[in-house]
């Protein structure tokens, strides 16, 4: 019976959502695969999580739980997923796009001589075998991928995949793997994070962005007093990072982060294609700009052609009556 295997990256003691979306889509593909579902958790005292990962469709858990593999370190995370693909021969292999999928995925595929598609957004089955979509030229067309030989590994785009229901009761296996860090050729020593607290961009599921239309860092905050009032991360164009407003790790783009919210509004922000590479797969955009040939408009599924000055402190306003109102 052949084998979908995923990467269940844990943060702070928890799995993050985009590794449960890898698990929900192995289960869907299963189906018409004929396949089982395996995934793989590295970390220090990930075994508890296992049960998570299970109730969104794993059949199997290979959990390599060691106080070695504490902090992210490609070389040993990397060996001990290859390991597991070497062991089980899956046809396939899902790993979620996010910083460490894009670091970790090139370096097993490499280890187990796989061909890898990045940035995947839709995957089927024809023939029995996958078929993949993947965006080119800065998000303004789709590619559709094959693979010449197994195992087909791809790492999914966030937010895209639907996260299925989680089900407690699911029974499972649990493998206990080791992995080898005596010939490893460096240590993470420490690990300093920026923003702790924040709300992670590529997560959230409500972002507020802000582009040039606010016309300097000082007004920055218009955007941010709407984003806590809808409890959602901060964004901004590539425009407003270059200006040395606001710290790269909050750049949407091409050259950013790519999002995928259920909600993503955009302050003062024209839509350059660089920016919408990077968050025209949100589900529902609504678009702040006072130019009403604005490019955002064109993607926007709500449109307001006004002052963001006059806009921005009105619906946080609101915002916070309709939370104060619910609780």
């Amino acid at each position: 019976m052949p084998t979908i295997v995923t990467f269940a990256e844990v943060r702070d003691g928890k799995v993050r959502r985009p590794s449960l979306e890898a698990v929900s889509e192995a289960r869907r593909l299963a189906g018409p695969l004929g396949a089982t579902v395996q995934s793989v958790l590295i970390g220090q005292g990930v075994a508890p999580l296992a049960a998570e990962v299970a109730s969104y469709g794993a059949d199997r858990i290979h959990v390599f739980d060691d106080a070695e593999l504490a902090a992210y370190a490609s070389e040993s995370y990397a060996r001990a997923l290859a390991q597991v693909i070497t062991q089980e021969k899956p046809a396939a292999v899902l790993i979620p796009y996010t910083a460490m999928g894009k670091d970790v995925a090139p370096r097993v595929a490499a280890r187990v001589g796989a061909g890898l598609v990045s940035d995947v957004v839709k995957l089927e089955v024809k023939d029995g075998k996958l078929e993949a979509r993947r965006p080119v030229y800065a998000g303004k067309a789709l590619a559709t991928v094959r693979w010449e030989g197994e195992p087909q590994m791809a790492t999914l785009r966030p937010n895209v995949f639907a996260l299925g229901t989680a089900e407690a009761a699911r029974k499972y296996d649990t493998v206990t793997g080791t992995a080898d860090v005596s010939t490893r050729r460096a240590r993470v020593q420490s690990v300093q994070a920026a923003g702790a607290g924040k709300v992670e961009l590529t997560e959230a599921q409500i972002i507020v962005s802000g582009g040039r239309g606010l016309k300097g860092p000082e007004n920055f905050h218009l955007v941010e007093e709407l984003a806590n009032a809808l409890g959602a991360a901060v964004g901004a164009s590539r425009a407003v990072v270059d200006a040395g407003w606001v710290d790269h790790q909050m750049q949407v783009g091409q050259t950013g982060k790519t999002v995928s919210p259920t909600l993503y509004v955009a302050a003062g922000i024209s839509g350059a294609i660089q920016h919408l590479a990077g968050m025209s797969s949100s589900k529902v955009i609504v678009a702040i700009n006072k130019d009403a040939d604005a490019p955002i408009f064109k993607v926007a599924d709500y449109g307001i052609v006004g002052d963001v000055f006059e806009i921005l402190p009105k619906l946080t306003a609101a915002a916070k009556e309709f939370r104060s109102g619910r609780s």
